[in-house]
């Protein structure tokens, strides 16, 4: 689904949508506190979450996959684990890439994947068993704050500083997965991507750290100048499309799609049309890329993002004290 529009930070916590979806975000709330008096399991190896408070994309995969690549170069046998959003396979498993498709483990488990194991499954503390039993000796968590049955020794909520927690209230009425306080009396920290539009830092406890990052467009691999049309269905697709404006390239046309949309046959036709129209090359974001037929990637360029922290070593030290905490 898209976001609607007074869901936004700047629509106001009292529109009157969102004033009369809050009863029903009540209950959510309720729903969503009560399943954390649930008991966790303690994995015998560190783990790591890298989480959200609202609904949509704030960049939790990119900074699941910047400290997997960090802890990969380290020697560790880092895994990933992840819920599989938009995949059909119901029970833990081991991500196949060379196998499993976007319908079968979603989008996410297989850029993950493309880096280091990971396994999708809705049931956490399972996953994670699967996972060690196949040699892991640490975990990282892309989603799962709210997930109460694996125990994490350090969970991160991951921020984009654009929208913030958006107009502040809990699904339906707003953005959030739950109330602000409760999601942040289970973290350790805060990363940030992007600058504070909204004033996050204000919500934050006095002892709680912030990380601040932004996004880098990667090498595209085409010319600079060259003519593009853009395609993306992801949390938020402008940041896409400013990402290769900057990067130098020619934007003809940004289309945006739902999160995690599936592509149809005539979509990608009229897509593939509009670019020869525009006499430009079709291009979209790695996550978008997995989700396209094989026969159709041929025509598409992926240009992917990496994480650029403000302070170069704040990551490493991060890790250095998740793992040191269970040395």
């Amino acid at each position: 689904m898209r976001a609607p529009r007074f869901w936004d930070w700047d629509a106001g916590f009292h529109s009157p949508a969102a004033r009369l979806l809050s009863p029903l975000a009540a209950i959510y709330g309720a729903i969503s506190a009560r399943r954390q008096h649930r008991r966790p399991w303690h994995a015998p190896v560190p783990v790591l979450c890298c989480g959200n408070l609202t609904a949509g994309g704030t960049g939790k995969t990119t900074v699941a996959l910047d400290l997997g690549g960090r802890l990969v170069a380290r020697g560790r046998a880092v895994a990933f684990l992840t819920r599989g959003y938009g995949g059909r396979i119901g029970h833990p498993a081991r991500v196949d890439p060379a196998r499993h498709t976007a319908r079968d483990v979603g989008d996410e488990a297989l850029l993950l994947a493309a880096l280091a194991p990971c396994y999708v499954g809705g049931d956490r503390a399972r996953t994670a068993r699967l996972a060690i039993s196949d040699g892991a000796d640490c975990l990282v968590m892309d989603d799962g704050l709210q997930n109460p049955g694996l125990w994490r020794d350090c969970s991160l909520v991951v921020m984009d500083g654009y929208q913030g927690f958006g107009n502040g209230r809990v699904i339906p009425a707003g953005p959030l997965r739950e109330p602000v306080p409760n999601g942040l009396s289970r973290a350790q920290a805060m990363v940030m991507i992007g600058p504070d539009r909204t004033g996050l830092i204000r919500h934050l406890p006095p002892d709680m750290p912030c990380h601040h990052a932004t996004l880098r467009q990667k090498e595209s691999g085409l010319p600079p100048g060259c003519g593009v049309v853009a395609f993306a269905g992801i949390g938020r697709p402008s940041k896409f499309f400013d990402g290769l404006r900057q990067s130098g390239l020619s934007l003809r046309r940004g289309i945006a799609f739902a999160d995690h949309h599936p592509y149809r046959r005539r979509e990608l036709e009229q897509l593939l049309e509009i670019s020869k129209n525009m006499d430009a090359r079709l291009v979209t974001t790695p996550k978008d890329f997995v989700r396209l037929p094989s026969a159709f990637r041929g025509h598409v360029t992926a240009v992917g993002v990496g994480l650029h922290w403000s302070d170069p070593h704040a990551p490493d030290h991060l890790l250095d004290a998740w793992l040191k905490g269970r040395s």
